[in-house]
Parts: C-alpha cells; structure tokens; sequence
C-alpha cells in the first residue's frame, strides 16, 4: 500500500472515530442512557413492589388467593395467566408513575416559561410609557 492511501485511511477514519466520540458526548445520547438506566431500576422497584407487597394484600382481600400460581393447564401447556395479571399491574402503576411526573415536570417547565416570556411592548405601548413618565416628572 502506498503512503497517499494509508494516510488517506488515516484521515478517514480518525474522522469517523472524531464524529463518534461527539455524538457520544452530545447531551441527547447521555440523557438516553440514564433515562434507561434509571428507568431499568424503577421498573425492578415497581416489580418488586407488585409482586411483594401490593399482589400478596391483593390476594388477601380476595381471600388468600396467590395470583403467581394462578394457571390453566390445556394439554400439555401451563398457561400461567396469574403472572400475566401482575406483569399488567406492572405495567400500569409505572405508567401512572410516569405519568405524574411528566405532569409534574411540564407544570413546572410552563412556570419557568411565563416567567422567561415577558411580553415584549410594542413600540407605541413604549412611546406612551416614556410620554407617561415625563408628564409624572413635570407635576
């Protein structure tokens, strides 16, 4: 290979490696991965809680019923439809969870815009104001 092609492969892919590492390093791909990571470990503190303490008093109230060995057997299958139950109430308290807190959050972000978004006065509103004034000065 002559020396012109390598340092041209060079170039080209110390490029890519430079591209790379600023996409990795914008604040969009970071956010992603914490999001998941922290939306990883919610999701196994909401199954924990489901599956611990909310479907056992469940069962309680329902007169000591184990929804985890709720099943139906067709044929040689196990259809495990208890299970299917507690994934579902998985499913609903995150989405209620996050729910209220993007709820949370935009109320929040919608008070941080009004308080940013003074209304600008239009020219004639200002000339008045500045009218306005000098009267006051001259009383």
């Amino acid at each position: 290979m002559d020396k012109g092609k390598a340092k041209d492969l060079k170039e080209k892919s110390g490029g890519f490696v430079k591209e790379f590492k600023e996409f990795i390093a914008q604040g969009n791909v970071m956010d992603l991965a914490i999001g998941v990571i922290i939306g990883g470990a919610f999701g196994k503190i909401v199954s924990s809680l489901v599956d611990n303490i909310l479907m056992p008093l469940i069962g309680v109230i329902l007169g000591g019923l184990d929804f985890s060995e709720l099943a139906i057997k067709v044929g040689e299958a196990n259809i495990k439809y208890g299970i299917f139950i507690q994934n579902v109430i998985d499913f609903l308290i995150v989405a209620l969870c996050l729910f209220v807190m993007m709820k949370a959050l935009n109320k929040f972000k919608k008070k941080e815009e009004s308080k940013e978004e003074a209304p600008a006065d239009s020219p004639e509103v200002t000339a008045l104001k500045e009218i306005r004034d000098l009267l006051a000065k001259k009383k």
